[in-house]
């Protein structure tokens, strides 16, 4: 199950350099999880200080 990042994102980029395996990339608005590249370990998610990040 991969992880999303919601519209509560505030584009600080603190989750971009934690992911392992360079799943998380600039969106438009925010940042966006690719479903493909992610491996559901939650690095992501305590990275994020604005708990912006979530299970899919």
């Amino acid at each position: 199950m991969a992880h999303r990042i919601t519209e509560d994102c505030l584009a600080c980029a603190a989750c971009i350099d934690e992911c392992p395996e360079g799943a998380i990339s600039e969106g438009d608005d925010i940042y966006v999880i690719d479903a493909e590249l992610c491996t559901d370990c939650g690095t992501c998610v305590d990275s994020c200080p604005n708990e912006a990040i979530v299970a899919d």
